[in-house]
């Protein structure tokens, strides 16, 4: 019985990390144009950091947690725009460090996890509803 909410509870870690990173690309994608944040600066871009959900093997076999959101260190983009409202003396206007294609990329890619954490606890729940269908008869 363990094992079932053992594998429930992996599928259901790795179904919370992979909706965070789902989150976070959309804020990136959201800011991709914001010249000026709170702060003055423009957005930075945003990573997920992942780990294992502990630290001798048996703990990593439990799963995955967010071990927290941390800013891209990639430069931002600096674009030619002398009518901005936020050109510097030069015309150019710093741009967050926020590309739409590799944002995309990471979205399909923490979609297609998503999916398969909740392929891997439907197939679970089916294995003990059948276990459960053979110890009754």
């Amino acid at each position: 019985m363990s094992s079932l909410f053992g594998s429930l509870g992996i599928s259901g870690s790795g179904m919370t990390a992979e909706r965070m990173r789902m989150d976070v690309i959309a804020e990136n994608l959201a800011n991709a144009d914001t010249t000026r944040t709170e702060d003055g600066t423009p957005y930075r871009r945003k990573e997920v950091v992942l780990q294992s959900a502990g630290s001798s093997f048996q703990n990593v076999l439990d799963g995955v947690q967010v071990a927290g959101i941390v800013d891209d260190p990639t430069p931002p983009r600096r674009v030619y725009e002398p009518g901005h409202p936020d050109a510097d003396a030069q015309g150019y206007v710093t741009l967050p460090n926020v590309d739409p294609v590799t944002e995309m990329t990471d979205l399909i890619t923490a979609s297609r996890g998503y999916e398969a954490n909740v392929t891997a606890m439907n197939d679970a729940k089916q294995m003990f509803s059948k276990s459960l269908d053979i110890l009754r008869s």
